[in-house]
């Protein structure tokens, strides 16, 4: 089955950051797992090191993706390998949300996974990273009426098809910025099916038009921005080479200069793991999936700490108040509360 061999991949590369706690620790008020490790004082202005990592949901086969909806107050997030997204709040705790997520073209020569990352775009509607149609996609429906019917917004590049579009940013104007690596392809770089040689970062602007704007990272993945959306921060999954870049942006969106944010190597030598997707939150503190779980940087690239979830994680994402950082950890949906 194709959803066998992602996670195969995923825990022999590129996603295991480590090894997978057995039983989460029960107490009067919920179910908790992990710790927070402080390497910085100033890592006590984001969040209390005696925190506890909450679990909100679990049995996923592998949770990514998660979005916070404010008017919904709700979260959505994917299950990749099952093709669906589901909703936590909470009032209703864990649903089904969308069946089908990303895959609904039926093509027997690439994967079937189903979408990784989410974001709203300016008028509000869902965009996603779709690994089986190899887009990037809108929904058709409403948040609050969500159907399997989607706008192809990007499909290919220069003739050739999307390995697997995986994780997004969409500045203020509307510009869709996307990683494209391999993940979602059988054999990954190997795949027959994959078309494009390169593993690239893209922007597609609101006119259709889509710009290669780093074809050198070898596995990117994560993506976000600084407030001011002159700063692009991409991560790079590859075993052999797991680090995360900055990029400086002109006012036409154009890379100005490039270079290394930080490194695993020399951040956590000890713990395994590899970069995946992140968020900016206030301040301009980045909160980076990593070795251990979520990392914590400040604009700077100074690690301060790691929220320790004890589960290779995938991605995260902030509520519109930074109250809270929300979690995909495997096969958990886990959040810890901030200051």
């Amino acid at each position: 089955m194709r959803y066998i061999t992602l996670i195969s991949i995923i825990f022999s590369t590129y996603f295991f950051a480590c090894k997978s706690s057995e039983k989460a620790k029960i107490e009067d008020d919920g179910k908790y797992l992990g710790h927070i490790q402080v390497l910085d004082p100033s890592m006590l202005d984001i969040i209390d090191s005696t925190s506890k990592i909450e679990i909100l949901a679990d049995s996923f086969v592998w949770s990514e993706g998660p979005l916070w909806l404010e008017k919904e107050q709700k979260l959505i997030f994917t299950d990749v390998p099952e093709n669906k997204i589901y909703s936590w709040d909470v009032q209703n705790g864990k649903q089904l949300y969308l069946s089908p997520s990303g895959y609904t073209i039926q093509d027997t020569t690439g994967g079937t996974e189903g979408a990784n990352g989410l974001m709203l775009d300016t008028d509000g509607n869902l965009i996603l990273c779709q690994h089986g149609n190899r887009a990037v996609a809108k929904m058709k429906g409403s948040l609050d009426d969500p159907k399997t019917d989607f706008e192809f917004l990007a499909q290919k590049y220069k003739g050739k098809r999307f390995s697997s579009p995986n994780d997004l940013h969409i500045t203020h104007d509307g510009d869709i910025f996307f990683t494209d690596p391999p993940y979602g392809l059988p054999g990954l770089d190997t795949a027959k099916a994959k078309e494009i040689a390169f593993n690239g970062v893209y922007r597609l602007a609101k006119d259709g038009t889509i710009t290669l704007l780093d074809s050198t990272m070898t596995k990117p993945n994560g993506i976000t921005f600084s407030a001011d959306e002159r700063t692009m921060y991409v991560a790079n999954s590859d075993p052999n080479a797991a680090y995360w870049n900055v990029y400086s942006l002109d006012a036409k969106k154009h890379v100005i200069t490039k270079k290394k944010f930080a490194d695993v190597t020399s951040l956590v030598p000890t713990l395994k793991g590899l970069p995946d997707g992140m968020k900016m939150g206030k301040n301009g503190y980045i909160f980076a999936s990593g070795p251990g779980g979520i990392l914590i940087f400040n604009a700077a690239g100074k690690h301060l700490g790691t929220v320790m979830t004890e589960n290779a994680t995938a991605n995260c994402a902030l509520d519109t108040k930074n109250e809270y950082l929300y979690m995909t950890a495997h096969s958990y949906l886990m959040r810890v509360k901030l200051k």
